[in-house]
């Protein structure tokens, strides 16, 4: 259960018959995490919104299924935020045969947006989390791929934003998950190495291998328990309660004072 390798001198720790050890912990300075459906319930916000715009709970699959088409042209550079928001909104609506003009749609998505922001709420396990991250004197990053504004007013809405260091938006970095670039941008925004990280998130792929494949420590926040295999080099974790206990166990020494 390695989060990284890091060299030792000859001055630290010789097994018996004088050869070095070959692995210490590494010391941690910086925890990273996603915001959406790791910090807050989105997913369940957005179900929540969509079943009372529409009158039917059934079409989330399909709001998903577009939903990752358009922001995969955001990343890819061939849509700005904005854009997506509502030409992703105007393609659900006629997947489901309702044919609008341009005004209806902004109301749908306007009403949409509101819905939302009203019906945000943090997992049970955040505050605790990060109040124990804190007085670990580990620094703490949000990195994520979502639009910037939002994820600004969602941090400052719910309370979070006077735990963070740093907030990492894909679109401002100019790269998104699962891309090492913006793993280590945050490493150099907050000067660590990103053997002193780790990042936490709700998708394996983008999330926990972005992270392992950029030097961080990796963790998998697996919040519904589905039966999946974990690649190597990857934690799993069912709630952010098993954190704390998974870093004490993996690092040498969890935080080290930071200028704030």
């Amino acid at each position: 259960m390695d989060f990284a390798r890091t060299g030792t001198t000859d001055s630290e720790t010789a097994l018996a018959g004088g050869h070095p050890d070959p692995w210490s912990p590494p010391i941690l300075r910086l925890v990273c995490l996603d915001i959406d459906d790791t910090l807050v319930d989105f997913t369940a916000a957005g179900r929540r919104a969509l079943r009372a715009l529409i009158g039917r709970a059934d079409m989330w699959p399909l709001w998903e299924r577009v939903t990752d088409h358009h922001v995969a042209m955001v990343v890819a550079g061939e849509l700005d935020y904005e854009s997506m928001h509502h030409r992703r909104t105007g393609s659900f609506l006629a997947e489901l045969g309702v044919l609008v003009d341009s005004d209806d749609v902004a109301c749908f998505e306007r009403r949409r947006r509101d819905l939302v922001r009203r019906s945000w709420r943090l997992f049970d396990d955040v505050l605790p989390c990060l109040d124990w991250l804190r007085a670990a004197g580990v620094q703490l990053a949000a990195v994520t791929n979502a639009s910037g504004t939002h994820q600004r007013a969602k941090l400052a809405d719910l309370g979070l934003a006077r735990f963070f260091d740093h907030v990492a938006i894909a679109g401002e970095v100019g790269v998104a998950k699962p891309d090492p670039v913006m793993f280590h941008s945050v490493c150099i925004a907050l000067s660590c190495d990103p053997a002193e990280a780790a990042h936490v998130g709700d998708k394996l792929d983008t999330d926990a291998v972005g992270a392992r494949n950029a030097g961080l420590g990796a963790v998998w926040l697996n919040r519904d328990g589905g039966v999946q295999d974990v690649p190597p080099g990857v934690h799993a974790i069912h709630g952010l309660d098993e954190l704390p206990e998974l870093l004490v166990s993996e690092f040498a020494r969890v935080g080290v004072p930071a200028q704030r």
